[in-house]
């Protein structure tokens, strides 16, 4: 790369001349990683009857996924620093290639409960470089068209990702079956690799940086202890060790936070700085932040459940019976920065009774469903939903962050960002508990297969309903901040 080629720093008049090329590159990997979140759902039914899987195993394919994609977002983030984010955004790619491979040739539900593991990790280490070197490619004034972009990226793939998914299954390519929702990962895969060599800038590392591995350690049981036990218990009955296993994440949470009290003490490298543990707002924005967006993984996780076993549906209808909700989240991110005069608070206010007034209504007509499932009637409460989920996204970032002081914001978007996403881990975990332990004793007390899904359903909206209202209630404790506003920018929405 030539002088002339090379990115000024963040700030800097200079711009790298390929930036847009290179951010187009990024963004095919970033969209690669959306889209496989939405795309596994429509599948799980039939992963689930060809590979003889239980419920709790077809849960972890999505919350093994999303758990250590969680855990990988800061300590991995923070390699990007040390070692360079180029490289560890192309290690990043490859891991998530080879583990695409890997689910695609799975002999059973073992293998590839495996292999989503080691895909999460591939996108835990490639998703925050993307973000870090488009923030040092553009200049200021360029920024915000770029950022954009991200929100547009994770709209599409959240109304392609069922749509794909469901037409690859239908097709049955060469007997496949659902394989191929992950092979076609592979092409997508080594074509970023090669144009992101060559396009991507190398920028600079800063040294004397490390991870906080004793941090990494402690944060890593304390989830594992609470998402281990949510999804398995059932399974086992909930003998003694779930519980003991949910009372240990306690003291592990407690360890952390002193680690990382006695790391800035010792100015040593911290996980989760001490200043952001310690800001009021900053922690209820989190722990709201994590409450909003455990709501829906659980959700959609049922609905196609709901949709295909409990009425026939086939992966392709089930799709695009989710369609309109994908469509409102891609029309507000559109619309998002035309609503910017509007208060952060109200617009996540605006946006989360929108979904609320839309689930109940959902729940309402499902209810009165009999033996067939009528979409046209879910329609417009789906596409309410997704509209208000899509206003209320980026306030929510912007409400959150809107107090932390500068030097902290790149540490707080990172933390927000995997804090989201052990929210949807767990909300996969307790939606899945619901449902399935609503739908066996359905079954057994002798409901008919369309009643016990209904009914297993609408029951487990209950959960959603609580989420919501507890988001409401942490917006109105959040202080108004007089500090300086982060820049808002639309975030995947996973």
């Amino acid at each position: 790369m030539s002088p002339s080629d090379k990115p000024g720093a963040a700030g800097s008049a200079q711009a790298y001349p390929k930036r847009w090329t290179a951010l187009a590159v990024m963004m095919l990997a970033n969209f690669m990683n959306l889209l496989d979140v939405t795309i596994v759902n429509v599948a799980l039914p039939s992963l689930q009857s060809g590979l003889g899987a239980t419920s709790s195993e077809i849960e972890w394919v999505v919350a093994g996924y999303v758990l250590v994609f969680a855990l990988g977002l800061l300590p991995f983030g923070r390699l990007g620093d040390v070692r360079g984010k180029k490289r560890v955004f192309l290690a990043g790619v490859g891991a998530f290639t080879f583990a695409s491979l890997l689910c695609g040739l799975a002999p059973g539900i073992d293998s590839l409960i495996a292999a989503r593991l080691l895909q999460g990790a591939g996108a835990a280490i490639m998703t925050p470089q993307v973000l870090a070197i488009a923030q040092m490619m553009f200049p200021p004034k360029e920024r915000a068209a770029a950022f954009s972009l991200f929100g547009l990226s994770a709209g599409l793939a959240s109304v392609s990702g069922p749509l794909l998914g469901g037409w690859l299954i239908s097709l049955d390519l060469f007997g496949l079956g659902w394989r191929p929702i992950f092979l076609i990962n592979i092409p997508v895969g080594l074509v970023t690799i090669l144009l992101g060599w060559r396009l991507i800038p190398a920028l600079p590392v800063r040294p004397g940086l490390k991870n906080d591995l004793v941090g990494i350690v402690l944060a890593a049981f304390a989830i594992f202890c609470v998402i281990f036990p949510l999804i398995e218990g059932r399974g086992f009955g909930w003998p003694a060790w779930c519980f003991a296993m949910l009372a240990l994440s306690v003291p592990f949470a407690i360890a952390f936070a002193l680690w990382e009290r006695r790391q800035h003490r010792t100015k040593g490298p911290e996980l989760l700085p001490l200043n952001l543990m310690t800001n009021r707002n900053y922690v209820i924005g989190t722990l709201m932040t994590a409450t909003f967006f455990s709501t829906l993984p659980g959700f959609f996780l049922t609905f196609a459940m709901f949709l295909q076993q409990g009425f026939g549906f086939t992966p392709l209808q089930s799709g695009l019976t989710t369609v309109p909700f994908s469509s409102g989240i891609f029309v507000a991110s559109l619309i998002s920065g035309r609503l910017g005069n509007i208060t952060p608070r109200l617009r996540v206010i605006t946006g989360v009774l929108m979904v609320i007034v839309g689930m109940a209504a959902l729940r309402y007509q499902v209810l009165g469903f009999g033996d067939v499932a009528d979409r046209v009637a879910l329609l417009p409460w789906l596409l309410l939903s997704g509209l208000g989920m899509g206003i209320a996204i980026a306030p929510m970032f912007q409400l959150v962050l809107a107090g932390v002081p500068p030097h902290d914001a790149g540490s707080g978007s990172g933390a927000l960002q995997a804090i989201q996403q052990v929210g949807s881990a767990l909300g996969i975990a307790i939606v899945s508990q619901i449902f399935f332990a609503d739908l066996s004793t359905n079954v057994a007390a002798g409901m008919a297969n369309h009643a016990a899904y209904i009914h297993a359903l609408a029951t487990g909206l209950f959960y959603n309903f609580a989420g919501y209202t507890l988001v409401l209630v942490a917006v109105l404790l959040m202080r108004a901040q007089a500090g300086p506003a982060v820049q808002e920018r639309p975030l995947p929405v996973e």
